[in-house]
Parts: structure tokens; sequence; C-alpha cells
């Protein structure tokens, strides 16, 4: 009679994976940011969006953990979707990122929640180090 042996097979482990949504207005720039982001590994963008309506009812449905958020977008702030998605998802990461680095919006992004705030024009290649860091701090 042939005996069956059970052996315990340990799971794969699993690679933790962070995950992004892309908020900018400019298609250029999001589509730069999607095909930066889609290559780092660890890393899974789960949607984008370029207006402030649509930004939030898809955040909020695709529960990220970090949104990339520009300050200015069409017909609408940034801003309002810091604030919205921060009074809903308090631990999301949000990462500002736009043209316009005056210490004014600074100060708003990080009052209203923003853990960081990158200026598009000289910090955008600080964004893949910044991701990598929450990676590591997740």
């Amino acid at each position: 009679m042939n005996a069956l042996v059970a052996t315990a097979v340990a799971p794969l482990a699993k690679t933790p994976t962070t995950r992004v949504f892309v908020v900018e207005d400019s298609a250029l720039i999001r589509e730069r940011l999607l095909s930066m982001l889609g290559g780092m590994s660890g890393v899974e963008v789960v949607g984008s969006s370029e207006t402030a309506s649509d930004a939030i009812a898809r955040i909020l449905a695709a529960r990220p953990d970090v949104v990339v958020l520009d300050v200015k977008l069409k017909a609408s702030s940034g801003i309002e979707v810091l604030r919205a998605i921060k009074r809903r998802m308090a631990a999301v990461a949000v990462i500002m990122l736009t043209n316009y680095a005056t210490e004014e919006f600074r100060r708003k992004c990080l009052e209203v929640g923003a853990e960081y705030f990158l200026d598009k024009t000289n910090e955008f290649e600080r964004l893949c180090p910044l991701l990598e860091q929450l990676k590591r701090t997740q």
C-alpha cells in the first residue's frame, strides 16, 4: 500500500507593493509619471485622473498607499482633492508635485495634510527616490 506523505510548503514570500494613484491634468506629464512609476519595482499604479471630482471618487475606490497630486488642476484645485481624501483616508501619503512651488502653496498643502511638496521644475527626479523611501516605511 502506498502511503501519501503530506509536506508543508511555505508560501512564496510576497514582495510588498506600494499602490500609487496619480492626479495630473497635463496629459504629457501624466504619461511621463505613469511610465516612470510603472517601471519601478514594488510600485503598482492603481489609477490616474486629470480632474478633481474624478480623482476624489477614484482615489477613495482604489485605496492607494500614495497619491501624487498636482496643485493646479483644470477648473479646480489639487488642494480640494487633498482635503477631501485626507478627511476620509488620513493614512494615505500625499506627494504634491507642482509648477506652482510658491511658499504660500507649500504652506497650505502641508497644513491640509500633504506629507511632501515637490517642484516639478527642480525636484521631479526626487519622486522615485521618495517612493523608494516610502516603500521601506510601509
